[in-house]
């Protein structure tokens, strides 16, 4: 997040930047702040479900390669990811 963005404005920006898609929130998700969840050091996460609303999918700015898979054939995720991915199942 930058300074003066809002979370959601964030996710927006961050979707955009990262895989060329332009997104509308739906809903939050969740907060996941547990101090373990990544060993690297202590991060925040603030994730929501959104619709794909225009773009093209292709990796960007930090991201080599994007690609979209089926919940049922998702790749091995890092620290809590599936559990985020899981949580925002409805």
């Amino acid at each position: 997040m930058d300074v003066g963005e809002t979370c959601e404005a964030a996710c927006v920006r961050e979707v955009r930047e990262e895989t060329g898609l332009s997104v509308r929130i739906m809903r939050l998700v969740g907060v996941y702040s547990d101090p373990a969840r990544d060993p690297r050091r202590h991060t925040v996460t603030v994730a929501f479900r959104c619709e794909v609303v225009g773009g093209a999918l292709a990796g960007g700015d930090d991201a080599a390669a994007a690609q979209f898979f089926p919940l049922t054939a998702l790749p091995k995720l890092a620290f809590d990811h599936k559990k985020i991915v899981e949580d925002s199942i409805p």
